[in-house]
């Protein structure tokens, strides 16, 4: 029964350096920062990020949305889970829950978000985020043993696995509306939030971002590059918290009814993503995998997106 990935909470020991980070750099609009708390608009909802100052960095939560609160908490209830009422006006929707996920996460479960009275005013000029039914993007989770949650997520949950892959590390990707994945997991033995995901409405927003990042020593994390399983171009940056962003357009929509899931051999990505903060070893293994792509003449789909410059290139060509 759940929908989207509504909103996610960030802890932050450099809360301070937040504002410029998603505001200026990614481009989300900073509403408030109460009590040293600091909240940020991708879109018509009042809130999407939610950082908090703490003794350390990382995951805080993730709030998932849901169609019927009331099921869904039966739902989980009879599965075994332990649900409690949260807080809802501090994350700005009607109803909230949470629990735990076996790994220790907190995961949050909504219904009726709460709408800003002022259109959205992105931090830097963008085309806007895509979001809305697709929810806010999508996060990834490294985890300890990812084939010990995988139960949790898939038949707890129910959400729906996309694909996966086995080698080097288990991986698998989730998807809960047409979006290719709301959620992954690595298996690397860690734990902690590995990355979360925003999708602008523009190539060019993220190429625009990409020359910001450039300006920044130490920001970028993995080159501009294009994905194997959601095709999605992006890079990812080094956020002030120790995780990820990444930061992309052009993401695969598909059709979960009719989707079947599949195991995955060829690396995450057609080209690019070169991984900036690998030692030699790794980075040199990952690239020999993109590669093997190019020799096998992997290619992503042509898609064409609401984007003026894209559109009148494919016109006039």
């Amino acid at each position: 029964m759940i929908t989207a990935l509504g909103y996610i909470g960030i802890r932050a020991t450099k809360q301070e350096e937040w504002p410029d980070f998603a505001g200026k750099f990614l481009g989300m609009q900073q509403v408030d920062s109460g009590g040293g708390t600091s909240l940020f608009r991708m879109d018509d909802r009042a809130q999407r990020l939610i950082v908090t100052p703490e003794a350390s960095d990382g995951l805080h939560f993730m709030g998932w949305e849901v169609d019927d609160f009331a099921a869904t908490i039966a739902d989980l209830e009879a599965k075994g889970v332990r649900v409690q009422r949260g807080h809802a006006a501090e994350r700005h929707v009607i109803e909230m829950a949470y629990f735990h996920d076996p790994a220790g996460n907190r995961l949050e479960i909504f219904t009726g978000a709460h709408l800003a009275q002022t259109p959205f005013t992105p931090g830097r000029p963008i085309s806007g985020f895509n979001t809305g039914p697709l929810g806010m993007g999508h996060a990834v989770l490294h985890v300890a043993d990812a084939n010990m949650l995988l139960p949790f997520y898939r038949d707890v949950l129910g959400f729906a696995v996309s694909d996966y892959g086995l080698t080097p590390y288990p991986l698998y990707f989730f998807h809960v509306n047409g979006r290719h994945h709301s959620f992954a997991m690595v298996g690397s033995g860690q734990a902690g939030l590995h990355h979360f995901m925003v999708e602008l409405g523009c190539l060019d927003d993220v190429g625009q971002g990409y020359d910001l990042a450039q300006l920044q020593p130490g920001r970028i994390a993995y080159t501009l590059g294009r994905h194997t399983n959601d095709h999605m171009t992006s890079f990812y940056v080094n956020t002030p918290s120790g995780f990820f962003v990444e930061y992309g357009w052009g993401g695969r929509v598909i059709d979960p009814p009719n989707w079947q899931a599949s195991e995955f051999h060829d690396g995450p990505s057609l080209w690019g993503h070169e991984r900036l903060s690998l030692p030699d070893g790794p980075r040199q293994a990952m690239r020999q995998l993109r590669l093997d792509a190019a020799a096998k003449g992997l290619r992503a789909p042509v898609y064409v997106a609401d984007c003026p410059w894209f559109t009148t290139a494919l016109a006039t060509h």
